[in-house]
């Protein structure tokens, strides 16, 4: 497995990842992933749902800046996003970054409805899965992108999610098999 990152980066990921149990990081492969799904679309604007520590979002920060876009990513936690925040500054990102604290449900219900998104990652409260999905819908570009982690390590509470992607015409998607699962989701519309 090649990865292309700079030797700040590429530190403070090895770093990151012996904390990966209590911050309740993805996996590198996922990471990886969704570093390069952000690259092949040529993502301009992505939301994150779960900062945690940074991790995941320096894998999607590291692929916008090589796009041009934005990240804007949120997470319930103050201690969690300031420990973020430094990761991002320290790994030359923070510039392209919105953190916002608080709970997703109700960041989302108040996001306007000219915000727009072609990259969404969500890895937070496994129940609300549903909600963030049902939340995010309207603000999702043409052939915007899905991807969740936890799928299959957490199936029973996220079912009602997978239950909406698969009733919904307005998306295709696969549960690929990562660490955790991953389902990806492709908007038709």
């Amino acid at each position: 497995m090649k990865i292309l990152m700079d030797k700040v980066t590429s530190d403070i990921l090895e770093e990151l990842e012996k904390t990966q149990r209590d911050f309740w990081n993805i996996p590198r492969e996922t990471g990886i992933m969704l570093n390069m799904f952000i690259k092949m679309m040529n993502a301009q604007n992505a939301l994150e749902i779960g900062t945690s520590n940074g991790y995941s979002g320096l894998w999607l920060a590291k692929a916008l800046k090589e796009t041009g876009g934005q990240l804007t990513t949120i997470e319930f936690y103050e201690k969690r996003q300031s420990v973020a925040i430094e990761n991002f500054k320290t790994c030359g990102v923070f510039d392209i970054i919105t953190p916002i604290q608080g709970s997703a449900c109700d960041i989302l219900e108040r996001f306007e409805d000219s915000k727009k998104f072609d990259f969404v990652f969500i890895d937070a409260n496994k129940r609300e899965y549903v909600k963030y999905l049902e939340l995010i819908k309207p603000h999702l570009t043409q052939k915007a992108f899905i991807a969740a982690d936890n799928i299959t390590s957490h199936a029973e509470k996220v079912q009602t999610f997978i239950d909406a992607i698969d009733s919904d015409n307005d998306f295709q998607y696969e549960i690929l098999n990562l660490p955790g699962g991953l389902l990806t989701a492709y908007k038709n519309t």
